[in-house]
């Protein structure tokens, strides 16, 4: 049960709940603008390479520039950008209906020992799984054995990256990230630099993975007929092949997550302005820096489970009660090290995180949790570079995070 606000954890006084929530809300607007102007920029030159990657490799899409919405490209935190490339030429999926062990290295040669089968959010491809593919597809560039092998795609698509960028003349703009098998690029915007990783995304929009047994049984959230909606057949799942894994491609399903959020609070909920909230306190105070341990895509999964475990809209009335709630499932999360993942609950997205990352975020939400009084309650003061210095008229309680031994950064947030 939790605590009812005015006891322990939780206790604020309305009208200064009120204001901390709307000078949070006034920092969440200014940060999307931000984000908006350097998502801007990010596209223009993302269409530029992927458009000359396009024309030397038939195998990998342009991203079209769209000034409303571009479901390719995803801010994960501070100066984070994901932008997924999709393929072209692999049509009419069909999932394996035997496992076969792997003998081979990513150079072709025949092992002793077999591969370890992927687990929890990982799975293989093999050519054969799409009634309809392209022969370079089977080319030896990419493929192993009948597999599409992720780590050899990426060395392709690295390659086509460096050509472009050099092509299309943006080498005092953009440059490459040494970082193993993955594609990683630094690119300078008028807002500051932000790193990219540009991830080939193989799209199945007409099935769902059998490894996302989804939705849990007796859910209530969301409703019956919304899942059906995102699993049957409207926009299945995706593979993308990631820096972590030479062998496995990653299940990702960023479209039926993106729906969720889209469609929060049709009941007149706040879910939305408490995830808002909870990007701008983990941002500031909780897990600061260029290259967060917790993403925007850590909270968002946070807030799905926290809907399935309080999906009436009466549970989503009171801001502050919402706010405290997710900070909660949050703490939790990262005090156990185990975040499970929304459609596959074998995988756990905190996995590759070292355990003093998740502490140190861990410590930092116990702090605020044990008195979330103390950070809306305090005089107003800004804190300074160095810590020190305030200055009137900022949002309450940033004296309270220097009490903590953290400033506030001015990275960007999400959109």
């Amino acid at each position: 049960m939790e605590p009812p606000l005015g006891t322990q954890q939780g206790a604020m006084q309305p009208l200064v709940a009120d204001s901390f929530e709307a000078c949070l809300l006034n920092k969440v607007d200014w940060r999307r603008q931000r984000v908006s102007q350097m998502v801007e920029e990010v596209q223009k030159v993302v269409y530029q390479l992927t458009t000359e990657i396009s024309n030397q490799d038939i195998r990998f899409q342009a991203i079209p520039y769209s000034p409303m919405y571009n479901g390719n490209i995803t801010v994960l935190g501070p100066s984070q950008f994901l932008v997924t490339v999709p393929v072209r030429g692999l049509a009419g999926y069909r999932e394996a209906r035997e496992q076969r062990w792997r003998y081979y290295t990513l150079q072709g040669a025949r092992l002793h020992c077999p591969l370890r089968s992927p687990e929890g959010l990982l799975q293989w491809l093999e050519v054969q799984q799409f009634a309809k593919n392209l022969w370079q597809w089977h080319e030896t560039d990419v493929s192993i054995e009948g597999d599409i092998v992720p780590a050899k795609v990426l060395q392709v698509f690295r390659k086509l990256v460096e050509n472009a960028i050099e092509t299309c003349h943006l080498s005092g703009k953009v440059s490459m990230l040494t970082s193993g098998i993955a594609v990683h690029v630094a690119m300078e915007t008028s807002a500051g630099q932000v790193e990219i990783e540009l991830a080939p995304e193989v799209e199945i929009p007409t099935a769902w993975s059998k490894r996302a047994p989804w939705p849990r049984c007796l859910s209530r959230w969301p409703s019956a007929e919304r899942a059906k909606c995102i699993k049957v057949p409207s926009f299945g799942f995706s593979l993308l092949a990631r820096w972590r894994w030479h062998y496995h491609w990653q299940l990702s399903f960023l479209q039926a997550e993106r729906v969720l959020l889209e469609q929060l609070d049709e009941d007149g909920g706040c879910r939305r302005r408490c995830l808002q909230a909870l990007r701008q306190l983990k941002e500031d105070v909780w897990c600061p820096g260029r290259r967060p341990v917790i993403t925007s895509h850590h909270l968002q999964t946070v807030l799905f489970w926290t809907c399935e475990k309080y999906p009436h809209a009466r549970d989503w009335r009171v801001f502050s009660k919402g706010l405290l709630r997710l900070a909660r499932k949050l703490h939790k999360c990262v005090r156990q090290r185990f975040l499970k993942h929304f459609f596959v609950r074998s995988g756990n997205l905190l996995e590759h995180a070292t355990a003093a990352e998740l502490d140190a975020v861990a410590q930092r939400l116990g702090l605020f949790l044990k008195d979330p009084g103390g950070l809306l309650t305090l005089p107003s003061g800004r804190i300074s570079a160095d810590g020190s210095s305030q200055v009137p008229d900022s949002c309450p309680g940033e004296r309270h995070q220097a009490a903590m031994g953290i400033t506030l950064t001015t990275g960007t947030s999400e959109a």
